[in-house]
């Protein structure tokens, strides 16, 4: 199996961990606010990330300063501000909306790849999954043609998700550019420990210390690992390819719905999973390149 077959395997993976995390932040916003979760979330991310890192990383856990402040912005911009926007506008904007324009992220990290990371081009098979995957994105997330007739954009709250959406695609493009060569386990750890003083300082603030519920601890355990397999994904495929096979989220979301809380799967989403299916084909089947030798 090639690298680039193990990239895809390993963001797929993390796809269908990451199905689970609506589910049980659902079940913990029971008992607890959203920032409390993203602060649980943040810590026990890093514990999974520092055993990770550990075993699999020999060097250890220095990192010079570009990967620090590469880090550091991701932290910021990904795991504060993005989440914090994204969970915002879940307040005042429809659900179809936000996932909709979630799903752009390809789009941008398209036009941001060919400005910034200018050795990594794509071809017209990975512009054709990428196509594929956005519209298979957008059929899993709207459920039905009248959820997709009735998609309005507009709104205060869709700019928020649309900002957030931006934010989530420059931090791929930073690991891309300054850590793609860094151990997985080590960007998560630095990633989620930069992030959790943030939520830390807020709960301490504005809330009430609460106890953890079972449902936050499943929230960062497949968060971790996760984003473990995300990154070893990232370092493996360009980061369009990546944000593209993360479009496969919404189509676990439904099989995790229909087995776990009954709902029912519409010819909409039946029709976006076979376009997902061919766009993860298109990219799992695509040779790499073979470098030209002469004599």
């Amino acid at each position: 199996m090639n690298s680039k077959s193990i990239g895809v395997l390993s963001v797929l993976g993390a796809s269908f961990l990451w199905a689970f995390e609506p589910v049980f932040a659902k079940l913990s916003y029971q008992s607890s606010d959203f920032v409390h979760t993203l602060m649980v979330r943040a810590v026990l991310v890093a514990i999974v990330a520092l055993a990770y890192g550990g075993i699999t990383n020999r060097s250890g856990f220095r990192i010079d300063k570009i990967q620090l402040s590469a880090l550091v912005y991701i932290a910021i911009v990904a795991n504060v501000l993005g989440d914090i926007a994204y969970f915002y506008a879940l307040t005042r904007v429809p659900v179809v909306n936000a996932v909709l324009i979630g799903n752009m992220q390809p789009i941008f990290i398209i036009v941001m790849s060919f400005l910034v990371l200018r050795e990594e081009r794509l071809g017209w098979v990975d512009y054709a999954a990428i196509s594929v995957m956005v519209a298979a994105g957008v059929l899993v997330a709207t459920g039905s043609i009248e959820n997709l007739l009735n998609f309005r954009l507009g709104s205060y709250g869709d700019l928020v998700v649309l900002l957030a959406t931006i934010a989530w695609s420059t931090t791929t493009i930073a690991f891309r550019k300054y850590l793609k060569e860094l151990n997985a386990g080590v960007a998560a750890f630095y990633r989620f420990v930069l992030a959790a003083p943030p939520f830390m300082g807020y709960v301490l603030l504005f809330s009430a210390i609460e106890p953890v519920s079972l449902y936050q601890v499943g929230i960062g355990v497949v968060e971790g690992v996760g984003m473990i397999l995300y990154f070893e994904g990232l370092k493996r495929n360009n980061a369009a390819e990546v944000s593209a096979l993360e479009l496969v989220t919404p189509f676990f979301a439904s099989v995790l719905g229909f087995f776990i809380l009954g709902e029912v799967v519409g010819q909409v989403q039946v029709a976006g999973m076979l376009l997902l299916f061919m766009g993860v084909i298109l990219f799992s089947t695509k040779k790499e390149p073979v470098p030209y030798r002469c004599c």
